[in-house]
């Protein structure tokens, strides 16, 4: 393990994280880097819970009233008839090159 030296630490400070380690039941040290790793935590975020990318995608994309909900079912099926000819259509020379 690493050793962090911190310099300069006034001395209302060192007797604030002082009476919290009493009071915890902890030495200085170990009061100081409970700390340190809370802030890190917070700061991070880390302790909040995670989003998986389709639920953050979801909450963004997701119809907002019914106009919305009924435009993308109509979106929706415009793309499968879409997909749907495409499928048919696949392998098939293009009338274009013709």
């Amino acid at each position: 393990m690493g050793d962090l030296l911190i310099r300069n630490i006034s001395d209302a400070l060192k007797r604030d994280i002082s009476v919290r380690a009493e009071k915890n039941g902890n030495s200085l040290s170990d009061e100081a880097k409970s700390l340190l790793q809370k802030a890190v935590v917070d700061a991070s975020g880390a302790g909040a819970p995670t989003k998986s990318a389709w639920e953050a995608m979801r909450e963004i994309l997701a119809p907002k009233n019914e106009a919305e909900a009924r435009e993308a079912e109509e979106y929706a099926k415009i793309m499968d008839e879409i997909e749907a000819e495409r499928k048919r259509n696949f392998g098939r020379p293009s009338e274009e090159l013709e």
